[in-house]
């Protein structure tokens, strides 16, 4: 529900994020920013799909533009799902995006990854192209502190 002025939480957040990165990032040029993290926290196949195709738009973008973005796709706690290779319903789109996308990456939060095998006594297989870090909301916040926009999916 929207506040009686029309602003969201998210949207001020993700408003003020992306105009404090740019902020830093202007000052070292006239890009806006080094690179953009989008972060997936959810176990939907709708936010993941939203992420995948974030990062294709942005990627479109701004080589339309004729520059170089960075991206780097981001699982935390539920969310982590989507770089499960026995669990992803996105296996193809992820994997076709990585190959076209040279400056893309995934990372999945070692963290949630070890609850979730201690809670499913398995051991979770990452989907080609994924990487663990220590705890995905310590990347995120890695990165913005970096100059990057910052994007919740």
């Amino acid at each position: 529900m929207l506040p009686a002025n029309g602003w969201s939480r998210r949207g001020l957040l993700a408003g003020a994020s992306i105009l404090t990165a740019g902020g830093a990032a202007a000052a070292r040029g006239d890009r806006l920013v080094d690179g953009v993290v989008i972060l997936i926290d959810r176990n939907e196949p709708s936010v993941m799909g939203h992420a995948v195709s974030y990062a294709a738009n942005l990627a479109k973008h701004f080589a339309d533009k004729g520059a170089r973005l960075l991206i780097e796709v981001v699982a935390n706690g539920k969310g982590i799902d989507v770089f499960r290779a026995d669990r992803t319903p996105l296996a193809e789109p992820l994997a076709t995006l990585r190959q076209t996308l040279p400056d893309l990456t995934y990372s999945m939060c070692a963290s949630s990854k070890a609850i979730a095998e201690a809670k499913e006594q398995v051991t979770i297989p990452l989907i080609s192209g994924a990487s663990l870090v220590p705890f995905g909301i310590g990347r995120v916040v890695d990165l913005q502190l970096k100059g990057w926009a910052y994007i919740h999916a």
